[in-house]
């Protein structure tokens, strides 16, 4: 099958090695209009090199650029255009994908090497908010494409099980708390005493000497209050995995800050030997150049969140002998992520370098971030299920003798929340609009989804099977359609490259926008000679939608 990089070498023959291939690989575009041609090499670079206008060079280079798939190259405004042949592409193409069905776009560059991702850890005893939706679903996605690159993953979802905040929540629990009332719905209950303290605490400061005092009985093994501790985690867990049980998602280890309580002496020891502890106003630190020392003890002998993630690092690595370590972490963490990336350099781990921020914008609500502790929160069990409803009625509105209508509504409307934030580069800032979340038409989940059930309706009908493919004889409608599945392994790598799922995301509607144009213009079970090819077309792209969104966590119906 064509591979762009046999593009990359005719030109880099042509240019007479005067750019590298990596410069041309990333030069060359893909031109806005089909009658430009399928690539095209801008030679503007070049300009100063050869010293002749652009349009001189793409004249110059165009008639030295061929290869067995190229039908012709042009010479057009300082661009070179090159026209691929349709027929022998398509034949790759599609026999490529028919052949190797859900394993078509798996990379290789990351065989017999271990990612851990670190992703989604929300707080135990606080509610599983809209807030915490990117970092699962962006973390769930990388994991996704990290293994359809080669990669063993181990994912890790390092629970908030620690810190002052339980302090609070005895205090309030000894205060406010109903026992009934927690364990007939604990998150919710727990939430309700914790904002409950925040607010009598703004009037009453004691109650936080008291959350303090409270945390420091719990970090010295108080029977009683950390029995209450793991009735807080047990009860959060068990209402988390009902939230990761509707969205698809598994994990490998639950090991949160508490896991590594036993592990922070031995960092500290392992700074101070090799003289990286400082002392600094009664605190030790880790002083670093171009950015503020990062903090290992506070004054009162306690550890913090970086001597939590430096025993974590060293975990991972020694258990699982990672050679990358992702956090799929929020973009407000960006300045911890490089001092603990640091520290762990100056202690001399080459696996440092390894390691990798993946940050993310905010979700926000009225324009401002989600506030656990004034309330300020939007369920996102609450936003699924209003999803889930949603996907329902339309179900029964359109489709009402569908079978399994509770299973389809369920994956359509979980895929409609996952993909909405997916298709959004990570860095963006994202508004929650429930509203925009749950249209189902345009950029949407609900729509690839439905291309994919169209798609299978059509072989259904055209009681397709892989004996019958044809991968010759397709019109010239049909190579926009063709054009974007070649594509596909490309944007696995690229995805991975760039820590991105929007990538994959923004390419599954550029699939299906392609294929339902070709639909509206094709009549694809008619009875001819190219009747198995086009069904061949059709099978080759469902397979694509449902390996791409199977790489962001959704599920594709094959009725809806």
């Amino acid at each position: 099958m064509i591979d762009k990089q046999l593009i990359v070498n005719s030109i880099f023959e042509a240019v007479e090695g005067q750019l590298a291939k990596s410069d041309i690989e990333q030069t060359i575009e893909k031109p806005k209009y089909a009658h430009l041609g399928d690539y095209a090499f801008p030679c503007f670079t070049l300009a100063k090199i050869f010293r002749k206008s652009p349009n001189i060079i793409a004249k110059e280079i165009s008639g030295k650029v061929n290869n067995d798939f190229i039908e012709k190259v042009e010479a057009v405004g300082g661009y070179v255009n090159i026209f691929l042949k349709q027929s022998e592409i398509s034949k790759g193409v599609l026999s490529s994908i028919v052949s190797s069905q859900s394993v078509y776009g798996q990379q290789k560059n990351g065989e017999g090497q271990t990612i851990t991702i670190d992703f989604s850890s929300p707080n135990i005893a606080k509610p599983f908010s809209m807030g915490h939706l990117r970092s699962t679903v962006i973390g769930n996605a990388v994991a996704n494409i990290a293994e359809k690159n080669g990669y063993d993953v181990v994912r890790i979802n390092h629970l908030g099980d620690w810190g002052t905040q339980f302090g609070k929540l005895i205090v309030a629990y000894h205060l406010w708390g109903n026992k009934e009332l927690i364990e007939q719905s604990p998150v919710r209950e727990l939430l309700k005493i914790y904002v409950k303290f925040h607010e009598v605490a703004e009037q009453d400061d004691s109650l936080n000497d008291q959350a303090r005092a409270a945390f420091k009985k719990l970090e010295q093994g108080d029977e009683e209050a950390l029995q209450l501790w793991q009735w807080f985690r047990k009860a959060s867990l068990k209402e988390f995995e009902q939230v990761y049980a509707l969205l698809g998602i598994r994990f490998d280890s639950y090991a949160g800050e508490a896991f590594y309580n036993d592990k922070m002496d031995r960092v500290v020891e392992l700074l101070a030997e090799q003289g990286l502890l400082e002392e600094s106003d009664g605190a030790m630190v880790v002083n670093l150049e171009n950015m503020p020392p990062c903090l290992i003890k506070k004054t009162d002998g306690t550890t913090l969140y970086a001597t939590r993630d430096l025993a974590a690092a060293l975990y991972r690595n020694e258990t699982y002998n990672s050679t990358k370590s992702f956090y799929v972490v929020g973009n407000e963490q960006s300045l911890h992520f490089k001092q603990l990336f640091k520290v762990l350099e100056k202690m001399e781990y080459g696996w440092a370098k390894e390691l990798q921020h993946i940050p993310f914008g905010m979700m926000l609500k009225d324009g401002k971030k989600m506030s656990t502790r004034k309330g300020k929160v939007v369920l996102l069990e609450e936003v699924l299920n209003d999803a889930i409803q949603l996907a329902g009625k339309n179900i029964e509105e359109k489709n009402p003798n569908l079978k399994q209508k509770e299973e389809i509504a369920k994956v359509v409307g979980t895929g409609a929340v996952i993909f909405h934030d997916l298709k959004n580069h990570r860095m963006n800032d994202i508004e929650f609009s429930l509203e925009e979340m749950l249209n189902f038409e345009g950029e949407t989940g609900p729509y690839v989804q439905y291309t994919h059930a169209r798609i299978c309706s059509l072989l259904r009908k055209g009681q397709y099977n892989t004996e019958i493919s044809q991968f010759e004889g397709l019109s010239d409608e049909a190579w926009p359609v063709v054009i974007s599945l070649k594509g596909f392994p490309e944007v696995v790598a690229k995805a991975f490259e760039l820590a991105d799922p929007s990538q994959i995301a923004k390419y599954l509607i550029e699939l299906s926008r392609a294929f339902n144009k070709y639909y509206a213009h094709t009549r694809i079970l008619e009875d001819d000679v190219t009747r198995h090819v086009k069904l061949t077309l059709c099978a080759s792209v469902a397979i694509v939608l449902e390996e791409g969104l199977r790489l962001l966590g959704i599920q594709a119906p094959e009725e809806m």
